[in-house]
């Protein structure tokens, strides 16, 4: 069965996207590495070189990684939170502190203003990272629920 490992998205500016991600999200720095490859075959990059960073935590590595993509010098497309979804990827998903972590991020002036619902008793929010990338905030409230539905298949 194929696994997970990490969740990539290239970023036009990793500090910003480092103070959304680490810092107002609470991602700590696992890796953050230049690399020499055939990026422009691969990644239509503009450069054979690119610098990644891997954000998660360090004592659960395999709860999921957040990387950040530096390609260089690329042109701006649309940003994806300013546009309704139709295709393609939508948002990253994480459980949180939702209270925690929407105060942090108020602090740092990043995220825009936080959409927020209540589902089956889980308070949720999204919020839109520096390069548009919506992020589907779940409070740790709904860990519980969420699990016994995976192991259960059952439905909300």
């Amino acid at each position: 069965m194929p696994v997970i490992h990490h969740t990539a998205i290239c970023v036009r500016d990793v500090e910003v996207s480092l103070r959304f991600w680490r810092d107002g999200l609470g991602f700590q720095v696992l890796m953050d590495h230049r690399f020499e490859g055939d990026w422009p075959t691969l990644l239509r990059a503009p450069s054979p070189s690119l610098r990644a960073v891997f954000l998660g935590d360090p004592a659960a590595p395999a709860a999921g990684i957040v990387e950040l993509v530096d390609l260089g010098d690329v042109p701006a497309g649309p940003r994806r939170g300013e546009a309704p979804a139709t295709s393609g990827f939508l948002l990253v998903s994480l459980t949180t502190g939702l209270d925690a972590a929407l105060a942090r991020l108020s602090a740092q002036g990043l995220g825009g203003e936080p959409r927020r619902i209540e589902a089956s008793g889980v308070a949720m929010a999204t919020v839109v990272d520096p390069d548009g990338v919506v992020v589907e905030l779940i409070d740790t409230a709904a860990t519980a629920n969420l699990d016994r539905m995976v192991r259960t298949g059952e439905r909300a």
